[in-house]
């Protein structure tokens, strides 16, 4: 027995590990990342709660949005949206279809933390763009989990907080739009957001997204440009379908057509 080798799996898994081991970041720096983010973030619910007051919504109603929604984008969509005087329906709509991107990075997000049954229902809660993007980088999924825990932690606290004190303060602020707070969190989305867009498909569905919506905005009411932005993303992915298929038939075509000759060749070869 002593004088066979390695097993195969066993080998694979001990390369994994140390690999693992090779990458693995310090609970510091991924703690300091975290609180970063959620700190930077977080700040932004002041915006978030003078504006939605600004809008018509009371103290309570604003808390309610930061404490149960807790998606910044889609709470200033619908503050916006109402602000502007559009129907309440329309409204919440549209901050639910952009909310609805949240549940796409559940699904990956849970592959990646693979946290228990018990835990997941209350982590879903914290399932937003900026925990996702401290979490999707890390090496491993202790640092993954420690990132999106302290990334959740930190900015719901602070968003609820500054959220109240933006309520209740917006009366001694005055004018809302003169301040233009309620650009200030999309701002840190876009900040966000920017990094991620790595691949020309994302760049381009971005791009579209942000045509249709400014195309939209003059003609539709408040609300209903959001959704129409929406429809970039199956849109290009339409496009890119089918350039996918129209190459991979003209690969097929050229494999079958370089294969040809050298298919004969070997007859006639076999026939001398």
């Amino acid at each position: 027995m002593s004088g066979t080798g390695p097993d195969p799996a066993h080998a694979r898994e001990a390369r994994a590990d140390s690999a693992a081991v090779g990458e693995r970041k310090p609970d510091s720096a991924v703690v300091r990342d975290a609180l970063g983010v959620g700190v930077a973030v977080g700040l932004s619910g002041f915006a978030f709660g003078v504006t939605s007051a600004g809008s018509g919504l009371t103290v309570l109603q604003t808390c309610a949005l930061s404490l149960f929604v807790f998606t910044g984008a889609s709470q200033f969509a619908l503050v916006g949206a109402l602000a502007a005087g559009g129907n309440p329906f329309t409204a919440a709509a549209g901050a639910f279809f952009l909310g609805v991107r949240n549940a796409f990075y559940g699904l990956r997000l849970s592959q990646l933390l693979a946290l228990p049954r018990a835990v997941r229902p209350f982590a879903a809660q914290w399932v937003i763009d900026e925990t996702t993007a401290v979490t999707l980088p890390q090496p491993t999924r202790r640092a993954a989990r420690i990132g999106f825990t302290v990334t959740g932690l930190t900015l719901y606290v602070l968003w609820n907080l500054t959220t109240l004190a933006g309520a209740v303060g917006a009366e001694a602020i005055g004018d809302t739009d003169a301040w233009g707070l309620d650009a200030a969190s999309p701002a840190v989305f876009l900040a966000l957001l920017a990094p991620m867009l790595t691949s020309a498909t994302e760049r381009i569905t971005a791009g579209i997204a942000v045509l249709l919506l400014l195309g939209a905005l003059p003609v539709l009411p408040a609300g209903a440009p959001v959704l129409v932005a929406a429809l970039a993303a199956p849109l290009v992915l339409l496009l890119k379908g089918r350039a996918d298929a129209k190459k991979g038939r003209e690969n097929t075509a050229k494999d079958r057509a370089e294969s040809a000759p050298a298919d004969g060749n070997s007859v006639k070869g076999e026939g001398r």
